[in-house]
């Protein structure tokens, strides 16, 4: 059901400093940073020859990701997003498996104004899921 890998999440303090580190040391393309009122974030992304790393900070005291940064100062891996071609199949497959959907189940539009999706990280090995449409 899923497809490739399309990005590893990373919560960060500091996007500037850390799409440096991503630009500046290590050499890697780094987009400009893209605020996303409707997900409580600012991102950017890291464009690597396999696959996106996406940097992401906190946008206003109500962002989903503040809570995580307040447990992990330094910021940390947050989530992995794996492609699929129809987000509705796979969500109501995963629901008929016994997966929980975050939030209310339907599907926004993600950072690249494609469907998306989060699934609950108890069920999936402790590691929170997003699925994207392609």
């Amino acid at each position: 059901m899923i497809g490739r890998l399309n990005h590893i999440a990373v919560v960060v303090p500091d996007l500037t400093a850390a799409a440096a580190v991503y630009g500046d040391t290590l050499g890697a393309r780094v987009s400009a940073p893209q605020p996303l009122p409707a997900h409580g974030v600012t991102v950017v992304f890291v464009e690597l020859p396999n696959t996106k790393i996406e940097l992401l900070q906190p946008l206003g005291a109500d962002s989903p990701v503040q809570g995580f940064l307040e447990k992990n100062p330094a910021g940390g891996m947050h989530h992995v997003c794996y492609e699929v071609d129809d987000i509705i199949v796979a969500r109501d497959r995963l629901r008929a498996e016994g997966a929980r959907v975050l939030g209310d189940g339907e599907p926004r539009l993600g950072a690249h104004d494609k469907p998306v999706l989060f699934l609950h990280p108890k069920d999936f090995c402790g590691t929170l899921i997003e699925l994207e449409q392609t």
